[in-house]
């Protein structure tokens, strides 16, 4: 019996005498092909892990023994350096002197005491308002600047010297009165003790003024000194209870015989003060 082409012993047959098929042995050689080339990749990706990790150790490995060391934790880490501290001297600073001991205390109270020296402004500025400056004047003999009953009071708690400086504006005067005496009590007993009034200072451009007329008057004391004021209008016309002028001007008078005080006390005690720091 006889086979055609296509029976067992022809193409994919499994007689002895078969023929081989080329096609399938092709596909089994590329599939081994690419097992080794994906063996050679993984090596080769190990083997740079293993350099790695070598290098690695080495890195970290000490002299020590070859004992790696240990990287130190932030806890480990060397502190900031502290800020430096400040440092104090057991030197005591003095308090600085206090202006009203050297108007109160004649002790500390030597500087020179001038019409100029207490008066040294051109003029009186208060609050916006100004009083250019007409005259000035000094005196040792204090009831001799005194109308009425001041001159008896001065007299008698013994004024040392009284100055005066008289100031005006918009047809007002204001003579500004101040007094010297050696202590704080009596200064403060001719407050108490008070009779009008101070003689009006006429001189400059200022025509003499509150003679046989009614004029605003006024007396304080601070330290050693008392000081006082008469204010009234240039045109002889009285002050009366209702205006406010006068009064006005009396009381710019009064603030800034009080500031010129305090300020003979101030630079006295700077200069105490320069004093202390040269020594």
């Amino acid at each position: 019996m006889s086979f055609g082409e296509g029976g067992p012993f022809g193409p994919g047959g499994s007689g002895p005498s078969s023929t081989p098929d080329w096609a399938a042995l092709a596909e089994q050689s590329e599939a081994r092909g690419k097992r080794k080339r994906w063996l050679l990749i993984g090596g080769g990706a190990l083997a740079t892990l293993v350099v790695a990790g070598v290098v690695a150790t080495a890195v970290i490995t000490s002299n020590d023994g070859g004992k790696p060391s240990a990287l130190p934790s932030p806890q480990e880490l060397p502190d900031e350096p502290d800020d430096p501290k400040p440092t104090f001297s057991d030197v005591t600073v003095p308090p600085p002197p206090d202006p009203m001991d050297y108007v109160t205390d004649a002790k500390k109270d030597t500087a020179p005491l001038t019409a100029d020296s207490l008066f040294p402004d051109k003029q009186l500025t208060a609050d916006g308002r100004t009083y250019p400056k007409a005259t000035t004047s000094s005196t040792g003999s204090c009831a001799s600047v005194t109308q009425g009953g001041l001159g008896a009071v001065l007299t008698k708690h013994g004024c040392e010297k009284l100055l005066r400086a008289t100031f005006s504006r918009d047809g007002v005067a204001v003579t500004v009165g101040v007094a010297r005496f050696d202590t704080k009590a009596a200064a403060a007993a001719v407050k108490e003790e008070y009779k009008p009034n101070l003689a009006a200072l006429a001189g400059g451009k200022v025509a003499p003024f509150c003679q046989g007329t009614d004029c605003r008057t006024s007396a304080n004391a601070t330290g050693r000194y008392a000081y006082f004021t008469i204010a009234g209008y240039l045109n002889g016309k009285a002050v009366t209870t209702s205006e406010t002028k006068a009064l006005q001007a009396g009381r710019d008078g009064a603030a800034y015989a009080w500031n010129r005080i305090m300020q003979r006390g101030r630079d006295q005690a700077d200069a105490a003060a320069k004093k202390q720091l040269k020594n």
